[in-house]
């Protein structure tokens, strides 16, 4: 079975039948004549062939640092989800947060036949400007802002400052953990949120109440231990992240502490963790799938109009009121 085939036996010109298989305009009645013949024939168009003339090869490299997260499954599920109805299968590179494999994904990606990348970033170095301007494909960024490249981001800055804000309500005496700030997203901006709505209701900004982690529960644990052995008197504590705010909740429940009555802990990021211990952890709701949905509908519309639209998204988030924050 061929193309000549098809169209014979669907009644329309080969021109048709080939424009029909590469989503050109063709007319509803013809549409249907063609789909139901492929249908019953169960024709499959040769990639190779298309590759040849299109000089396309209908391939996305997703490089993403960690695989086993909840935030960047959801926003590859929503990758996922637009690419396969625009025709497009992806190809993951998991670089589990080693910036050299980070590095070697993106030039694989660049130097190899992918018509397009989706980088879901967590640091710029030097080097990865560099390679960046280097690019021939279509690239846009997920998770991270920067400067002159289509993106789509997070509000970390609000998310953070808006959840210390309401800690504040009822505590006076808050504590960080938080990740590097070489992570612009959720190491600077959202520590910068959290000392924001300290600085707003007047609370002094103590260094020593603020901790380093490294996205793990293990890290959370362990800055919360710390935490609590140096500052006892300490009744709030606001976590970069969820995966974080479970390990010191199981600390906090270990020194003995009742959560939220002595120390109320919050995380961001509205993870499937939150949601099952206890108690059910406050948290900020990120809208990750859409993320995704929206970095792949940007760059599908790149890869196929190089005259496409270059946008910055920053995207909205909200508070989700649970049981590990004071209400009275």
């Amino acid at each position: 079975m061929n193309i000549n085939e098809i169209a014979r036996l669907a009644g329309v010109s080969r021109t048709t039948v080939s424009r029909y298989l590469n989503n050109g305009y063709v007319s509803e009645e013809k549409k249907e004549k063609i789909r139901k013949v492929i249908e019953e024939t169960g024709y499959q168009p040769s990639t190779q062939a298309q590759m040849l003339r299109t000089k396309k090869t209908k391939l996305v490299g997703v490089v993403l640092p960690k695989i086993n997260s909840d935030t960047i499954s959801r926003e590859v599920a929503g990758i996922s989800d637009v690419l396969a109805k625009r025709g497009y299968q992806i190809i993951l590179a998991n670089t589990n947060n080693d910036i050299e494999e980070e590095l070697k994904s993106l030039s694989l990606f660049r130097d190899n036949q992918v018509d397009g990348v989706i980088f879901i970033a967590t640091m710029f170095t030097r080097k990865h400007k560099q390679m960046l301007k280097e690019y021939k494909v279509p690239i846009v960024i997920l998770g991270q802002w920067l400067e002159g490249y289509p993106c789509v981001y997070q509000d970390d800055y609000y998310a953070s400052y808006m959840i210390t804000e309401k800690l504040l309500e009822k505590g006076q005496n808050a504590a960080y953990i938080g990740v590097t700030d070489r992570d612009e997203a959720v190491g600077a901006k959202r520590r910068k949120g959290f000392e924001a709505a300290l600085h707003k209701k007047k609370v002094p900004v103590v260094p020593e109440r603020m901790k380093i982690g490294n996205f793990t529960m293990e890290s959370g644990y362990e800055c919360a231990k710390e935490l609590l052995q140096q500052t006892p008197l300490i009744d709030s504590l606001i976590c970069a992240t969820d995966t974080m705010a479970v390990g010191a909740i199981t600390c906090i429940k270990e020194l003995g502490l009742r959560i939220p009555q002595d120390i109320q802990v919050v995380g961001i990021g509205d993870s499937s963790f939150g949601k099952i211990i206890e108690p059910k952890l406050t948290t900020v709701h990120f809208f990750y799938k859409t993320s995704g949905m929206e970095a792949a509908s940007m760059l599908a519309d790149l890869m196929e109009n190089e005259e496409g639209i270059r946008k910055e998204i920053k995207m909205g988030c909200e508070i989700v009121l649970r049981n590990s924050h004071r209400e009275n």
